[in-house]
């Protein structure tokens, strides 16, 4: 695995960094963020995603919350960047 840092929130504590990471092998993001409370994972599952899909949270899967400000670190293709 390559991982490649792409980011964190400006002016962020030490003990509270979100963080994002580009796999440059797969193209995945890996990202450090704020774990997502009770009432927000149930608010995802009640609007769900596409019809017959489960909304439950797997054990191995999470949700998180980026912060809007993390965005700009997340990579688009050139005919997509401002």
């Amino acid at each position: 695995m390559r991982l490649r840092f792409l980011g964190i929130i400006p002016n962020t504590p030490d003990t509270d960094s979100p963080t994002i990471w580009l796999d440059d092998d797969t193209g995945d993001l890996l990202i450090q963020s704020y774990r997502a409370t009770e009432e927000e994972v149930k608010a995802c599952q009640e609007i769900g995603s596409i019809p017959g899909h489960s909304t439950d949270v797997p054990d191995h899967e999470t949700v998180v919350r980026l912060p809007k400000v993390m965005l700009q670190y997340i990579p688009r293709p050139e005919e997509q960047r401002p």
